[in-house]
C-alpha cells in the first residue's frame, strides 16, 4: 500500500516539476481559453421550461348506459392519437398566427424554419399510467414558453371536441349518401322484380317451392286422389248391388205405422245436409265442387221428399213409394257414395290440369324460377344493406345528440402551465463554471502535452529511467545576482498573469450569475 502510494506521489511530483517547467506555456494557454469561452458563452442565452399536465378522463356514467344503443368510439385510442398528432403543422401554425406568441415570421424561408423548430421543440408525452399527458417547451423567452405551453393545451382540449364534431358530420354525410344511392337500387331492384312478376304471372312465383317439388306434390296429391276415387267408385257400386237386391216394399200393416217415421228419417237427412252446406259454404265458395255436390244431395232429397208425400196413401193417388226403411237408407247411402265420387271426380280433374299445365311448362319454368331466384337474392342483398345504413344512421344520430349534451371525455389540468424558475442545464452560469474549469485543465494539459512530444530531462533519477544505464554524477549550478533577480522577476511577472486570470474570471462568473438572476421568471 506505501509503495503504490509512493509511486503515484512520485508521478504527481513529476507532472508538477512538469508544469512548473512550462509554466509560461500554461499561462500561455489558459489566456485565450478563458477569453475564448467567456466570448462563446457571452453569445449563449438562458432558455427556461414552461410545462403543464392534462389528465384525460374517459370514464363517465352515460358510456355503460348508452351501449348498444349509439355508435361509441373508442375514447382512449382517439385521446393518444390526439396526442400524438396535436404537434402538427397545422396546429403549429395556428399557434404561430397568434400575436401574443410573437413568433409571425414574414419571409417564408423563416417561417418554414422557425414552424420545423417549433414541432421539435413542443413535447406531448405520456405521463407515468394511464391518460396523464406532460406538455413542455423551452424557450429563452419565459413568459412566451408559458403562454405557448399554455395555448397548446387550449388547443389539446378543444381539438378534440371539434376532431368528434367533424367526424359525426362526415359519418352522417356520408351515411346519407349510401343511403340515397341503396334507396334508388332498391327502387330499380323492387321495379325489375316487379315487372318480372307481371311479365311471367303464372309460370312461377306462386309458391314457395320451386318447379320439380310443386310438381313432385302435384303428382302425389293426384294419385291420392285417384286412389280415394277408385275407393269411392268401389262403395258406391256396393251400394248399388245391396239396392237393387234389397226389397223397396214393406207390408201394407206396417207402412201405415212407418210413413210418419219414413217422413221424419228424410227430412233429418235433408237437415243434416243443410248444416253440411252451411258449414262448407264458411270454408269455400259456390263453385267449390264439395258445395255443388252438397247442394245436388239436397235437391234429390227434397224431390225425394216430394215424390214420398205424392206417393203415400194419405195423399189420395195411385203412386206406389219405397217404404222399406233400409231400402231408403241405402239408397240415401247411395246418394251420398255418389256425390263423394262426383267431388272426387270434379277434384281429379282440377288437380289433373295443373299437373299436365306444370309438364307443359317443363322447358320454360326451372329458367323463370332461376332468374326470379337470381332477382329476390339480389333484392335481399339490396335490402339487407339499406337496412343496416338506415340503422346505423340512427345509431350516429344518438350519438351525435349524445356528444352534444354531454362529453364522453372530461380534460382536467392536473398542473397550468407554469415555467420552471432557474434555467434548464446547461445554463449559462453551469456553463461558466465549466468554463473555468476547462481553463485551468487546458493550463494544465498544455505543459504536460509538450512535454511528451519534446521531453526533457531535469534529474538523474529521469536520466537513468530514460537511458537505463547508471548515472556516474552531475554537475550543479550555480546563480548570480543577477539570475536571481531575473527568476524573482520571472516569479513575480507569473504571479500577476495568474492572479489576474482567477480575478476575472471570478468577476465573470459573478456577472454571469447576476445577469442569470436578474432575467429569471418572477
Amino acid at each position: 500500500m506505501d509503495s503504490g502510494f509512493t509511486a503515484y506521489l512520485l508521478k504527481a511530483r513529476a507532472l508538477l516539476r512538469t508544469v512548473w517547467k512550462r509554466r509560461w506555456l500554461a499561462v500561455s494557454v489558459a489566456w485565450p481559453v478563458a477569453l475564448l469561452c467567456a466570448v462563446g458563452i457571452s453569445l449563449v442565452k438562458d432558455r427556461y421550461e414552461a410545462s403543464a399536465r392534462i389528465y384525460v378522463d374517459t370514464q363517465t356514467v352515460l358510456k355503460p348506459l348508452m351501449a348498444g344503443l349509439a355508435y361509441q368510439p373508442d375514447i382512449e385510442q382517439q385521446v393518444k392519437m390526439l396526442a400524438r398528432t396535436v404537434v402538427s403543422r397545422p396546429n403549429v401554425e395556428k399557434l404561430m398566427a397568434m400575436p401574443a406568441l410573437g413568433l409571425a415570421r414574414s419571409n417564408p424561408r423563416e417561417h418554414e424554419a422557425e414552424t420545423t423548430l417549433l414541432m421539435d421543440r413542443i413535447k406531448v408525452v405520456p405521463a407515468g399510467s394511464g391518460n396523464l399527458y406532460a406538455i413542455s417547451y423551452r424557450d429563452t423567452n419565459p413568459e412566451r414558453a408559458q403562454k405557448l405551453v399554455e395555448a397548446t393545451v387550449d388547443l389539446f382540449v378543444n381539438s378534440s371536441s371539434g376532431g368528434k364534431r367533424e367526424d359525426s358530420a362526415e359519418a352522417s354525410r356520408f351515411i346519407d349518401e349510401q343511403i340515397k344511392s341503396y334507396e334508388g337500387k332498391l327502387v330499380d331492384a323492387e321495379g325489375r322484380l316487379k315487372d318480372f312478376k307481371v311479365r311471367n304471372f303464372g309460370v312461377s312465383g306462386v309458391s314457395n317451392q320451386d318447379y320439380f317439388a310443386r310438381m313432385s306434390a302435384l303428382a302425389d296429391e293426384v294419385s291420392k286422389l285417384r286412389v280415394d276415387l277408385s275407393a269411392a267408385e268401389r262403395s258406391r257400386d256396393a251400394y248399388r248391388r245391396e239396392l237393387r237386391a234389397e226389397d223397396p216394399q214393406l207390408p201394407i200393416e206396417a207402412v201405415a205405422n212407418n210413413a210418419p217415421a219414413v217422413v221424419s228419417e228424410v227430412d233429418s237427412r235433408l237437415d243434416a245436409q243443410r248444416k253440411l252446406l252451411d258449414e262448407l259454404l264458411r270454408r269455400y265458395t259456390e263453385q267449390h265442387p264439395d258445395v255443388i255436390n252438397a247442394r245436388n244431395v239436397i235437391a234429390r232429397l227434397e224431390a225425394q221428399k216430394r215424390e214420398q208425400v205424392r206417393s203415400s196413401p194419405r195423399s189420395g193417388t195411385g203412386g206406389m213409394a219405397a217404404t222399406s226403411p233400409v231400402y231408403q237408407r241405402i239408397r240415401v247411402a247411395l246418394a251420398e257414395s255418389e256425390a263423394q265420387v262426383a267431388s272426387l271426380q270434379s277434384q281429379l280433374g282440377a288437380q289433373q290440369a295443373r299437373l299436365n299445365e306444370v309438364r307443359a311448362l317443363a322447358g320454360r319454368v326451372p329458367q323463370v324460377e332461376a332468374e326470379l331466384a337470381q332477382l329476390n337474392r339480389d333484392y335481399d342483398i339490396i335490402r339487407k344493406n339499406y337496412d343496416q345504413l338506415v340503422a346505423r344512421r340512427e345509431s350516429a344520430s344518438l350519438g351525435v345528440k349524445l356528444d352534444e349534451t354531454s362529453h364522453l371525455a372530461d380534460f382536467r389540468v392536473v398542473e397550468p402551465p407554469r415555467v420552471s424558475p432557474a434555467p434548464i442545464f446547461p445554463g449559462r452560469l453551469a456553463l461558466a463554471g465549466l468554463a473555468v474549469l476547462f481553463t485551468l485543465a487546458a493550463g494544465l494539459l498544455a505543459p504536460i502535452a509538450a512535454d511528451v512530444m519534446r521531453p526533457t530531462v531535469d534529474d538523474t533519477n529521469a536520466l537513468r529511467h530514460i537511458s537505463g544505464r547508471p548515472v556516474l554524477g552531475s554537475v550543479s549550478i550555480s546563480l548570480t545576482d543577477a539570475a536571481r533577480r531575473g527568476a524573482r522577476t520571472d516569479m513575480m511577472r507569473l504571479g500577476l498573469a495568474v492572479l489576474s486570470l482567477f480575478v476575472l474570471q471570478t468577476l465573470w462568473v459573478a456577472w454571469v450569475a447576476w445577469s442569470a438572476a436578474s432575467h429569471a421568471p418572477v
